[in-house]
């Protein structure tokens, strides 16, 4: 089980810089360990039609990348661990927040009452990208 270096971080935040508020990542469950407490996530988003793997790149920013199991880690349960990621992530990419898409904008701002879709800023980058299982 890999942690990432710092070098290794800038360069998953490079790579992941051209994702955009409202893009949805997609994650496939590649192992659960007994306890239930551990789980090896892949994380894919499409480009042109044809997915695009970005499990070590969002591992680095993230908890760290398995190298048995060839995917993103996410320790604990009691919760969507998909997500978890997937906000984690989202969380790294937006640290300040992200501009209001429009209609569809995934902000939980929405979620919570605010029915405003005039561009504006949410401050909760985490929910900048859309989680969707495989």
């Amino acid at each position: 089980m890999t942690q990432a270096t710092r070098a290794q971080q800038a360069e998953a935040l490079e790579q992941l810089r051209d994702l955009k508020p409202g893009e949805t990542v997609f994650t496939f469950l590649k192992h659960v360990s007994r306890s239930g407490m551990y789980r090896a996530i892949d994380l894919y988003i499409i480009r042109e039609n044809t997915p695009r793997r970005i499990s070590w790149s969002a591992a680095a920013l993230c908890e760290g990348y398995d190298d048995r199991h060839e995917a993103a880690k996410a320790s604990g349960c009691g919760m969507d661990m998909g997500f978890h990621l997937v906000y984690n992530l989202s969380s790294r990419l937006f640290p300040t927040g992200f501009g209001c898409i429009g209609e569809g904008c995934p902000s939980n701002d929405h979620t919570n009452g605010d029915r405003d879709y005039l561009p504006h800023q949410h401050r909760d980058g985490g929910y900048a990208l859309i989680h969707r299982w495989m």
